[in-house]
């Protein structure tokens, strides 16, 4: 294991005071970071020095911390959630940066996820996309002996592999139409893949796409862009099978 470092880290910090507020960058200098910190216990440590100061806090999303909810919705450096692959802001660790780097930290930018305040932005559209139709309002009843139900390896791990989205929102931040359709492609996949979520499956997908379209987010920009930066490297996949999920829908109309 390495040995801890101190570090110089000079940052450039969005700071807005509400939604329809202009915004700047803030110019700060710390010194004594050390390699070990992850990027919001160095945020957490300039919130204390502003407040030891008399002067106003950063506000930014955080929760877990553990790579699981999701919250930590900053751009670092042009990048959402920062410069490591697969990685989301609150697992990047400041060993990543070097003695007097300097690191531009803003919010996600996307007309669909408007600033509340500073580093922090409402994300709400991607639960009123969930609570179109991604879920399953069929009675399934009780979860299944773990051999009742067989559902081939191949067809599990799909699903499994576009469950893992954690609707961080990066996907939109980083498409330069701002486009959702990785986060509800990955949210129609896992559904559609699996035996419960059938009976709904022509509405579901129809339902949230139209939502998708209200809030506010673009088209698919075909970059590639989403998966790209998407902490749990959500594939391209879940796009294509989300189009035919909606044309079978539209075919198949009853």
């Amino acid at each position: 294991m390495s040995e801890s470092k101190k570090m110089t880290i000079h940052l450039r910090v969005w700071r807005q005071s509400g939604p329809n507020a202009p915004g700047v960058l803030e110019d700060h200098t710390l010194d004594d970071v050390s390699s070990d910190m992850s990027f919001l216990e160095m945020l957490d440590v300039l919130n204390e020095k502003l407040i030891a100061k008399g002067e106003e806090p950063y506000a930014f999303d955080h929760d877990c911390r553990e790579g699981i909810c999701g919250c930590c919705s900053l751009t670092i450096d042009g990048v959402p959630h920062g410069p490591e692959k697969g990685t989301t802001v609150c697992q990047l660790h400041m060993r990543s940066y070097h003695d007097g780097d300097t690191v531009v930290v803003e919010p996600f930018r996307a007309r669909a996820f408007p600033v509340i305040k500073d580093l922090h932005v409402d994300r709400s559209a991607f639960d009123r996309v969930i609570q179109s139709g991604g879920y399953n309002s069929v009675n399934v009843g009780s979860a299944q002996d773990a051999n009742a139900l067989l559902i081939g390896r191949d067809l599990a791990e799909k699903a499994f592999d576009a469950a893992a989205c954690i609707g961080c929102g990066a996907c939109v931040a980083a498409c330069k139409n701002a486009s959702a359709m990785l986060f509800v492609g990955a949210k129609v996949s896992q559904l559609a893949l699996m035996p419960q979520g059938q009976p709904e499956r022509k509405s579901r997908v129809k339902k949230m796409v139209e939502q998708m379209d209200q809030e506010g987010f673009g088209n698919c920009s075909n970059t590639g862009a989403c998966s790209a930066v998407c902490p749990k490297e959500i594939s391209l996949d879940v796009i294509r099978r989300m189009n035919v999920e909606l044309v079978r829908a539209a075919i198949c109309n009853d």
